[in-house]
Order: structure tokens, then sequence, then C-alpha cells
């Protein structure tokens, strides 16, 4: 008996918990009663700045970026700024401000989407904000760019086009003397093309550490950056040789140093590129082995990336014999109306080189030097450049360069 009385009181406990709690949920969502709550740091804003920046005075220092409030209002309306509360702030009127401390009460700005026609304030942790105002200090900065990531393999970044070039920092002097560089930062992994667009500028402090939460304005955001992306390549060196002397590329053994140089540029540009030809060598002038140094030309539309502007292309001459041979056929031509040349030289030693077979057959009959005088513009002694001519065959030529010494009067 007395155990069904005692779980019959257990029962009528239940049912009266349910009770009171079913009654207080209608009461709470049909009186909506009065309530009050505690807002914490809730997050400071200036309104009014731009007054003070046109009297050449800026915000140094707010006493407190948070502030704490205590509201009082329904319920329902309670809730709903809980839900909302990322949506809150206070704003602080500046534009009335003066130079040094100023003490300003600060306005609640409560969501759009709560009704807080009966929302109270009871309480303000601070009661106020002190805003430290000093004159507006501008410092001009040239925005760098920096590449947080990588290129592609086979592809190099350029040289970055930026605008503006420079950006203008303003606030306190204290704030804008911790910035040390405005960069433009493009975060990208595997870069393979061209970069075109907005970043957003990124302060740096003299350790290279971002700058946040500071109180300072730049006349801009942003930059617009032009990244070129191209194609990296390596290309073998070339040279052409021009058969003379005797000499043919059979009877020559070269090296070409630097073998290859890197280059850059646009894909379509390198995607034909298997070579550069650094021209051609006269084999005729090559006696033994003569280093040639010859410079390395590239179209505009590509770039040495190798910074190596110059190569050296050692030929050896080898297998071929030479015999001398004294020429006195010298012939004056193109000698211009009015003038008398005469040849101081009377005969000159000239070098024939070709194999020892070919060689034996040449004689000196077969040599003539011809001296062109069509260029000659003023009386005197001079010594001339001339040709070597060889009525021979082919497999035997004359090496080396000659000049003779021309007497000229009018």
């Amino acid at each position: 008996m007395m155990e069904q009385l005692r779980e019959s009181k257990w029962v009528y406990v239940l049912i009266s918990v349910a009770l009171a709690i079913t009654f207080w949920l209608y009461v709470r969502a049909e009186q909506d009663p009065m309530d009050d709550s505690w807002l914490y740091n809730i997050p400071v804003q200036t309104t009014g700045s731009t007054v003070l920046t046109r009297q050449g005075l800026t915000v140094a220092e707010l006493s407190a970026d948070t502030v704490n409030l205590k509201v009082e209002g329904p319920t329902s309306v309670l809730d709903d700024l809980i839900r909302n509360r990322k949506d809150i702030y206070v704003t602080v009127d500046v534009s009335k401000c003066v130079e040094g401390e100023n003490k300003l009460l600060y306005t609640p700005v409560y969501p759009s989407n709560v009704n807080t026609e009966k929302l109270v304030t009871t309480n303000r942790n601070p009661d106020s904000i002190t805003v430290t105002v000093e004159k507006l200090y501008t410092k001009t900065f040239t925005v760098e760019f920096q590449l947080k990531g990588k290129v592609a393999k086979g592809y190099q970044a350029g040289t970055p086009a930026i605008s503006p070039e420079t950006v203008v920092v303003s606030g306190a002097v204290e704030q804008v003397s911790r910035v040390a560089k405005v960069v433009a930062i493009l975060e990208d992994e595997q870069l393979d093309e061209r970069f075109a667009g907005d970043l957003p500028l990124t302060l740096l402090d003299a350790s290279g550490e971002v700058l946040e939460g500071m109180e300072i304005t730049l006349d801009t955001s942003s930059a617009y950056v032009v990244l070129p992306v191209v194609v990296v390549k390596e290309i073998p060196l070339t040279v052409n040789f021009q058969t003379g002397g005797g000499a043919t590329e059979d009877d020559i053994k070269y090296e070409i140093d630097p073998k290859t140089i890197t280059v850059s540029g646009a894909e379509e540009d390198l995607r034909d590129l298997t070579e550069i030809s650094l021209g051609s060598v006269d084999l005729a002038k090559v006696i033994g082995t003569n280093s040639i140094v010859r410079p390395i030309d590239l179209d505009p539309s590509l770039e040495n990336v190798s910074g190596i502007t110059q190569a050296t292309v050692k030929v050896t001459v080898s297998g071929l014999s030479t015999r001398t041979f004294d020429v006195d056929n010298i012939i004056l031509s193109n000698v211009p109306e009015g003038y008398t040349v005469t040849s101081a030289t009377q005969v000159r030693t000239v070098v024939v080189r070709g194999k020892e077979k070919d060689l034996a057959t040449v004689d000196a009959s077969q040599l003539r030097i011809v001296a062109d005088m069509s260029e000659i513009t003023t009386v005197g002694t001079y010594s001339i450049p001339v040709k070597v001519y060889l009525d021979a065959s082919s497999s035997v030529g004359v090496i080396g360069e000659y000049s003779i010494v021309v007497n000229i009067s009018r």
C-alpha cells in the first residue's frame, strides 16, 4: 500500500513540473515579459573621420575598442539580439573633436531586422570613450609585389606592372611610422599563365610581419597587377662555317662556350626555337687555332635569362698544309677620275692552304692582288685592305687578310 502511494506521489510531481514549464512557455510566448541581458565585447566604430582629415587631424587612439551593454526589453527582442550578436556595434562621432583628448558618448547600433522600439540601454561599461586626436601624418610608399606561391615547372614569373605605383598612407605619426612596406600579395601555386587583376594592399613592418588593426587610411585599398608568366627553355648555340682558304667543315674541330643559354618568352614565341645561331665563320680567316667572340642576339620578344651576352667559338684547322707565294701581280681598280694612285708595295707574300698534293699544282702566277680605290677622297700615303684571288682548284685557298701601301695624288 505504501509503495503504491509513493509511486503516485512521483507521478504527481512530474505532472506538476510539466504543467509549470508549459505555463511558463505560454506566458513567455503570449505575454512576452520584459527582461534584461548583458551584451559583452561590442566593437567600437568611429564616424566623421573625413571631417578630421580635412582639418589635417586624425584619430590616434581610442580608450576602448569594445564596450559592454546592459539592455532591457521584451524577451523575444532580447532573443533576437543574441541571435544577431555579430551585427551589433556602437559608434563614436569624431567629427567635432579637437587635437588632444576628447571624451565622447557612444551610440549603440542594433541589427535592422530586430524590433528595437521597446529596447532600453540600462547600463554601459564604460560610460564613454576617450578619443585621442593628433595631427594627420602622411607618407608615400612605393607599392611592391610579392608572389606567395610558385610558378609551374618550366615557367618563370616576369617583371610585374603595378598601377598605381605609389600609395599615400595617412594617420597618426606613431601608427604610420610602423609601416615599412606596402605590398600587393598574390597567393597562387603552380602559376602557369599571365595574371592580371586587383590585389588588396597589405601593410608590413620592418620585420616583414603583417600590420593589423591599424588606425590609418590608404588613398587606395588595392592595386592592379599584371604579372607575365613565361616559358623557360634551354637553347643550344650554333655556328655556321663558310668554306675558304682550302678548308671545309670536315677539316676543323670546334667548340662553343657556353654551349647553351636559358631563354624565356611566350610559349608561342619559344615553340619553334630550337637553336640560336652565332652567324658564320669564314674559314679563310682561321689559321691554326682561333678563338672568335660572337654576340648572342635574341629577338626583342625573348629574354636572356642566363644573362650571358656573348659566346666564344674556338676553331682549329688540322690536316692541311700551307705554301707561301711572293705575288707581284697587284691591280689598282676603280681609281676615281682626277686621282693618280701608285702602289708603294711591289711584292706581297701570300699564304695558300690545302692538301699537299693540291698545293703542289699552284703557281704564283695564279694569284692576283686587287685593291679597290673607289672610296678614296684624299691625297697621301695609306695602307688599304686588298683582296687576293687564286685562279686554281677550289680545294686550295688563300688564308689570312692582306693590305698594301699606296700613294694617292691629284
